[in-house]
């Protein structure tokens, strides 16, 4: 094993969207990049980029592709923990065992993640683990009550890990973009359990998620905070991508929580 000369980025959920835009700055930036999905063998190419198979839901699926990028380059520098599914309905329309799926994509896939690098990176003294969270880390959306829940727990997991091992050279850091044009939507979870009594109001939602998505941020704007948060000599615990979660994130601070309610209400088109 010979150690490489360039600092290793792992990029998981690296086959589309923001993953897949993340590699692509992470290689601009002179990163060697390996990127994962659970289909990383049928993933399109990407120059720079190795792609390998992984199942964030499995540890032995988990715990082998990190010994793979060990073997091969000799040192883990960036865990960027990307991977993720969106899931759509109202709470009550979902069942336990779907919501319980849904964490453990997008929670516990990353704490999975997070407990297979740390102990190299202890090793080495330094590295970082950026964990891709979401506006919807600092404020819920109505009929994602699930999904937002996990990056919610996101939040609160990474602040925590990051006091515990900074100490150690390693920073554990979140990147928080709204809305991005990517497949999110089409993508989602739908809830397994759909009642009547929410139909209406869940179709409206649909139309309201879809038209945000088609407005919103470039992949490639998300990436840029990814790579600030890969190099800042420096690195803040949080990075805010993207002007939607800018401006949702100074809202949520600053205004009163009647208004913020309020409005929150009327962009989900939620009666008064």
């Amino acid at each position: 094993m010979t150690t490489a000369a360039k600092p290793v980025a792992l990029v998981t959920g690296a086959s589309s969207g923001i993953g897949r835009a993340a590699a692509a700055a992470l290689v601009a930036a002179e990163f060697e990049v390996v990127g994962t999905s659970r289909n990383g063998s049928g993933a399109v190419p990407l120059d720079g980029v190795t792609f390998l198979d992984l199942d964030v839901t499995s540890d032995a699926s988990v715990t082998a592709v990190v010994r793979r990028v060990i073997d091969r380059f000799g040192r883990l520098d960036v865990l960027v923990n990307n991977a993720g599914t969106g899931a759509a309905g109202a709470a009550e329309e979902s069942s336990i065992a779907q919501d319980q799926r849904v964490f453990n994509i997008n929670f516990f896939g990353l704490v999975r993640m997070t407990k297979a690098v740390l102990p190299h990176m202890r090793a080495a003294g330094e590295g970082r683990i950026i964990n891709i969270s979401s506006v919807l880390g600092l404020v819920s959306a109505p009929y994602m009550a699930s999904y937002a829940a996990t990056k919610h727990a996101i939040e609160g997991y990474s602040e925590s890990v990051d006091h515990e091992v900074r100490e150690h050279g390693i920073r554990v850091l979140l990147v928080e973009p709204g809305f991005a044009r990517t497949g999110f939507d089409t993508n989602a979870i739908q809830a397994d359990a759909p009642l009547p009594i929410y139909s209406e109001q869940r179709r409206v939602f649909d139309g309201v998620m879809a038209r945000a998505i088609a407005d919103g941020d470039d992949p490639a704007t998300i990436a840029k905070a990814i790579v600030a948060a890969a190099t800042d000599a420096k690195p803040k615990l949080r990075y805010t991508a993207g002007s939607t979660a800018g401006r949702v994130s100074a809202l949520r601070r600053f205004a009163p929580a009647r208004a913020f309610d309020r409005q929150i209400r009327k962009l989900n088109r939620l009666p008064a």
